[in-house]
């Protein structure tokens, strides 16, 4: 059995299947680089303020990425009888440079290694999943620039409400992911904490600089609480939570794609790269991806609740349940980029089915807003213009009929007040443009918001 690093005061040796439940290097290997970074800044440090020689810190350095090259080689085996990824890599450490490298641990302890080695994930994650946010508004915004001239039915408890332009429809999902975006942005200044010197409680009785590993990994703040900094975890919470929204916001898109590609809508098609078939019925062309992303909606915000579970009775500092904070965040992680990744080239190559939506608009009742304004323009309160209007659906409807297919005798039945003009403001483009106002679905309001959508974008 192989001695552990924290074993001196223990005289018996765990069982191997208690240290395989013990361990978190099957899942915290992919911490590998972090691990190093921070451990070279570490030993960097610990030679400036002469704790260790600088001889001992090139040897610990050059020691640390040759274990590096030895990961990246395929070379380095891990052992659950070293737990973790922090004591796999010492102890490759050693083993190339002999107890040199048992130096490196002085005046640090897991707690705060682990921690800074997630701050330094979760960082460099938040910054390509907003890469990643902003590829997609790109593509949103191209597709609405594109498309600036379809008007598609815009919806109401799933019932058609008014006719709106798809390129509005769509840019909805540029602000929401906008949002996203700056939350993530405005997190960056609570993950971009170190806490490495913090030890295991508090502090060190070594004169070590946090300021200096602070600056040399990067960080922009630095823990003013040695027990906050290797119990905070607040800043995954906040990730998961950020992520969470995310997936919401493209399970919402992929609910609109699925609906939208159903032979009963017809409104848009999806390339084959995006679609699936069926093992029983030939005919069939599935929108799985959008419904991969639907579903794994439900992943994230389960790691979100399992992390709020996990830190909600855990009283300070650091508790062994904290070794659960990695899985879901990993997975979460994965998942977000992925469907990112997945939504953008869906939406690059989907194909707009112009020639049914226009069809779409022109055989439904959601023009009769448009009516119901009308009679207000002529002075009628839009209480009785409301009435009317709903009295002419009704006849429509009783008729199989649609508004703009009623004579001008059978409007001025219900209204004296509706004159010829009547046809053109019921047409759905007239629908449309007519809504100017800021923020509306009109063409001159689109154009308006994908200029202001331009601009908040960084290139």
């Amino acid at each position: 059995m192989t001695k552990k690093a924290w074993g001196g005061r223990f005289q018996g040796e765990a069982l191997e299947w208690v240290d395989a439940f013990n361990a978190s290097i099957h899942f915290d290997k992919v911490l590998i680089e972090k691990d190093i970074t921070g451990s070279i800044a570490h030993a960097t440090m610990l030679a400036a303020q002469g704790i260790i020689t600088g001889e001992e810190r090139d040897q610990i350095i050059e020691g640390l990425k040759a274990v590096l090259d030895d990961y990246d080689a395929g070379r380095l085996e891990f052992s659950v009888q070293h737990e973790d990824i922090h004591m796999n890599v010492e102890h490759a450490l050693i083993s190339k440079i002999g107890e040199v490298g048992g130096k490196l641990h002085t005046a640090r302890s897991r707690n705060d290694q682990i921690a800074t080695d997630m701050h330094l994930y979760i960082k460099e994650k938040a910054y390509e999943i907003i890469e990643s946010i902003e590829t997609l508004q790109y593509t949103i915004l191209n597709l609405a620039k594109e498309n600036i001239h379809v008007v598609m039915p815009g919806y109401t408890h799933l019932q058609r409400a008014q006719p709106v332009l798809f390129s509005h429809h769509i840019m909805a999902y540029f602000w929401m992911l906008k949002r996203d975006k700056d939350r993530f942005n405005d997190s960056l200044a609570r993950i971009d904490l170190s806490p490495l010197g913090a030890g295991a409680i508090s502090g060190t009785t070594f004169d070590i600089d946090r300021e200096q590993t602070q600056e040399l990994l990067g960080f922009s703040d630095i823990y003013q609480n040695s027990m906050d900094a290797v119990s905070d975890r607040d800043y995954i919470i906040e990730t998961l939570s950020n992520i969470s929204l995310v997936m919401v916001h493209l399970s919402r898109l992929s609910e609109e794609i699925i609906f939208w590609m159903s032979e009963e809508a017809n409104f848009v098609q999806l390339s084959d790269q995006f679609t699936t078939g069926s093992s029983m019925m030939p005919q069939k062309k599935n929108p799985d991806m959008a419904e991969l992303i639907r579903g794994k909606s439900a992943r994230t915000t389960g790691a979100l609740t399992s992390m709020l579970m996990l830190v909600k009775g855990l009283p300070l500092t650091y508790n062994k349940d904290l070794q659960e904070d990695k899985e879901g965040v990993f997975d979460a992680v994965t998942t977000v980029t992925g469907s990112l990744r997945i939504m953008t080239g869906m939406l690059e190559t989907m194909t707009i089915n112009e020639d049914v939506l226009e069809q779409t608009v022109e055989k439904d009742f959601s023009n009769a807003t448009e009516l119901a304004d009308y009679l207000v323009e002529k002075g009628v309160p839009f209480r009785k213009a409301h009435e009317v209007v709903g009295e002419l659906v009704l006849k429509c409807i009783n008729d199989s009929k649609y508004l703009k297919d009623l004579s001008l005798a059978e409007f001025q039945a219900h209204h004296p007040s509706i004159d010829e003009d009547i046809y053109t403001v019921l047409t759905p483009k007239v629908v449309v443009d007519r809504r100017k106002s800021l923020g509306g679905t009109g063409t001159e309001a689109v154009e308006k918001q994908l200029s202001a959508a331009e601009a908040t974008l960084s290139i």
